[in-house]
């Protein structure tokens, strides 16, 4: 079997609502439970397990990155933009309300309600000097 990544665990506040805002913002199915996760799963089969922390424990901020097509972009980008989040065309946020084109596709980066770095790019980076070489 080859090696596949096949979830992580998102740590939340309220796991319920950060995992129903990723998918309202991605336009995925709602969240299952499984034991005490709230359960996100992508297309590709790989979950966020959210994981509700006590009140007074910190969220140790991630990123997690998400690969689209320019339709679902497109949705997404729209959804950010009617709920008013801020977003940045870069991870460092010193380009805010812009959206990047690296590697000749389009992305940009926003933050979910427990200050997790998201990011949603059409394509992978270096994806363009890989279509160099070939």
């Amino acid at each position: 079997m080859a090696v596949q990544f096949d979830h992580t665990i998102v740590s939340a506040h309220d796991s319920g609502a950060s995992a129903e805002f990723l998918t309202e913002i991605l336009g995925l199915p709602p969240p299952t439970r499984f034991g005490p996760f709230q359960v996100v799963e992508a297309d590709n089969g790989v979950s966020l397990d959210f994981l509700a922390l006590d009140a007074d424990a910190e969220v140790i901020h991630q990123h997690y990155a998400f690969l689209v097509g320019e339709l679902e972009f497109e949705q997404i980008f729209r959804r950010i933009q009617e709920r008013g989040i801020a977003y940045w065309a870069d991870p460092g946020q010193t380009r805010p309300s812009e959206i990047n084109h690296s590697d000749g596709g389009r992305g940009f980066y926003f933050e979910d309600p427990n200050g997790h770095r998201l990011e949603v790019l059409t394509h992978r980076y270096g994806s363009s000097r890989q279509q160099h070489r070939e």
